[in-house]
């Protein structure tokens, strides 16, 4: 049985290239096209195939706003985001509005292909070419702590409160405050709690804890 597919693309050129791609293909299928959200709502709908390719930016929408809201309807619909952009943000962005896969337009005939077959056997399952290298990436910008950062850090998991760290730095108590603040927004956390976790799964602190721990 093949593969039925819908394709969302605004761009005339895109959408057609797509399709004949596709056509090529014997366990694939066109089921249908269109131009933009509400048209690609309609064929889903009335087809329920099981891929949908949506492309990015639609002209009545963003494409990953369209994406969340077929994940919500059709927990079964494998979808594709096809991006255009060249950083990492539109690839974790789809991930997040639960996409099966995420292609560049820009990609090889093969890649896109793959993304389409994993789309249709596991459509809650991510995947992206460069989904590694993008973790990577995204690790290496959120360990980037300073030298002081890196010691707060450590001064915290030992459970020290900001008056303690404060002496045990030779700081001000404003100044160990403004180190706090900045490492809280690195790691994208509100409070010590969620750094401390948020640092552990980064590999910035190890689960042992510190020898002033043991000793206390």
């Amino acid at each position: 049985m093949s593969v039925r597919i819908v394709v969302i693309d605004g761009n005339t050129l895109s959408r057609h290239g797509l399709a004949q791609v596709v056509t090529e293909q014997k366990d694939l299928v066109i089921a249908a096209t269109a131009v933009d959200a509400a048209g690609g709502r309609t064929q889903i709908g009335m087809l329920r195939p099981e891929v949908a390719v949506v492309a990015q930016q639609l002209p009545d929408t963003d494409g990953l706003t369209l994406t969340a809201e077929l994940r919500q309807l059709y927990p079964d619909l494998g979808v594709v985001v096809l991006g255009t952009g060249s950083s990492d943000s539109p690839l974790f962005r789809a991930m997040e509005a639960g996409a099966s896969a995420y292609v560049a337009k820009s990609a090889a005939v093969p890649e896109f292909l793959s993304a389409i077959r994993h789309a249709a056997v596991a459509p809650q399952s991510f995947t992206a070419a460069e989904l590694a290298a993008a973790l990577r990436r995204r690790r290496t910008e959120a360990v980037l702590l300073t030298p002081r950062e890196q010691e707060t850090l450590r001064l915290l998991q030992e459970g020290l409160p900001i008056a303690a760290i404060a002496r045990a730095m030779n700081l001000s108590h404003n100044t160990t405050k403004t180190y706090t603040a900045r490492l809280y927004d690195k790691l994208g956390a509100g409070n010590r709690t969620q750094a401390l976790m948020k640092a552990l799964r980064l590999g910035l602190i190890s689960h042992e804890p510190p020898e002033r721990l043991h000793a206390s």
